[in-house]
């Protein structure tokens, strides 16, 4: 196969239908994960399962978020063309790519080099010239950019990171999974003038947040 055959684009499609009858309606994340060639973020001898609505491993103890979860978080981040995102966990690059489609620029955090050059790689080529890169403990944020108008954490936190809340912007919204178990809550949190208000999605699985506002190194089990 090419790199976007019809193969893919029908696999696709036939992903986006789940995703709707799952309870996604937001059309702009629909169009740009209709359009996401998904298949080149996963590693070669998992390309087959690239249009399953499941979680992949990447490499590093990593994984590529389950598609149906990126469309949850994405439509709750409610994005606009003028909003600047903090994207904490690039792995594989996928959520980056989404995200790069929906706002103006994404700044997007990665412990791990070799995901991060791998990520860049893929994003460079598909034309997404909007992300800026970095190598580093995402827990902390990125201070130097902020404020955000949306974070997007793909790893759980014990609870919600203080420099996530301080870098959001009165208005802003930040999603996350929180919790110790193997099952944790997805969070949408928005800032307001008066405080922060939080609201429970779903529940879900993800990767544990290495760092030191998540959870200690060595303890990534």
């Amino acid at each position: 196969m090419d790199e976007d055959s019809p193969v893919f684009a029908q696999r696709r499609r036939a992903l986006i239908d789940q995703i709707v009858a799952g309870g996604v309606h937001d059309r702009s994340v629909l169009e740009v994960m209709g359009a996401v060639p998904r298949h080149l973020f996963v590693p070669g001898a998992l390309v087959s399962q690239a249009y399953r609505d499941t979680s992949l491993p990447i490499g590093g103890g990593q994984t590529i978020s389950q598609p149906s979860i990126v469309a949850v978080m994405t439509a709750a981040l409610e994005l606009t063309h003028t909003d600047r995102v903090l994207e904490i966990g690039t792995g594989s690059g996928y959520q980056t790519a989404i995200l790069s489609r929906l706002a103006a620029k994404v700044f997007t955090i990665e412990r791990l080099r070799s995901l991060a050059g791998d990520a860049h790689k893929r994003l460079d080529a598909l034309g997404c010239c909007n992300v800026v890169f970095r190598i580093a403990d995402g827990s902390f944020g990125w201070q130097e950019h902020a404020p955000y108008q949306a974070i997007l954490v793909a790893a759980t936190a014990p609870e919600v990171p203080r420099p996530f809340v301080d870098q959001l912007d009165v208005g802003g919204r930040l999603v996350l999974p929180v919790g110790t178990g193997d099952v944790q809550d997805l969070l949408l949190v928005h800032r307001t003038s008066q405080g922060l208000t939080t609201r429970s999605l779903l529940p879900c699985r993800f990767v544990k947040l290495i760092g030191r506002h998540g959870h200690a190194v060595g303890n990534n089990g």
